[in-house]
């Protein structure tokens, strides 16, 4: 069974498909979530980790570096102290594969080595379109409204060290209708992105 850490910034909805998955599964769930690890101790997704019993970590820059230095601290450098203090509890887990399930902090530095094609994130849109800093959740779904685009989606894929741009693994597409919010976008795409992620994680524990 592959060890698995799941990184959250935000409500956990996608962290829930994982768990449903692995529960309903049994012991032929190919995968074993070991950790949840938050760059924000706000995320409602810690409340899903506590009831599904699986450990969770904090790993925001003020709870890796200390309030006065995450202060003063660059956006870069930030970046670093939390990818390396999840690397440490990845290790200190054993884990073999880990998951960005709406995380929001950008990795850097070792961890990418040391798991390198071993992570997989899921992003909101089509990539290569609408990625990248500052693409995250409703701003993605409004850029795309934006751009008068027929499609959208999501997508599961590798992580590198460029923001958005490993290698894709899968994609889900949704039409864009012409009377669309980013909410009600949103609506249609998450059930994708819930059977995304699933797909993603067992593609990569094969």
């Amino acid at each position: 069974m592959i060890k698995v850490a799941v990184l959250v910034s935000g409500g956990g909805t996608n962290l829930q498909a994982l768990i449903d998955y692995q529960q309903k599964e049994g012991d032929k769930c190919p995968y074993e979530i070991v950790c949840v690890i938050s760059d924000t101790k706000k995320a409602y997704a810690l409340e899903r980790a506590s009831k599904a019993g699986i450990p969770s970590i904090i790993c925001s820059p003020f709870a890796v570096m200390g309030a006065d230095v995450a202060k003063a601290a660059s956006r870069d450098e930030k970046r670093l102290a939390v990818s390396d203090a999840v690397l440490e509890k990845c290790r200190e887990y054993g884990v073999q594969v880990i998951v960005q399930a709406g995380w929001l902090t950008v990795l850097s530095g070792n961890i990418l080595e040391v798991y390198k094609d071993k992570i997989i994130n899921l992003h909101p849109a089509l990539l290569p379109k609408f990625g990248g800093v500052g693409m995250w959740g409703h701003h993605v779904h409004e850029a795309v409204l934006a751009a008068g685009e027929k499609e959208s989606g999501c997508t599961i894929h590798l992580v590198s060290s460029e923001c958005d741009g490993g290698k894709i693994l899968i994609q889900k597409k949704v039409p864009v209708m012409p009377d669309d919010t980013p909410d009600t976008l949103y609506e249609r795409i998450a059930p994708q992105e819930h059977q995304a992620i699933v797909e993603g994680l067992l593609l990569l524990c094969k």
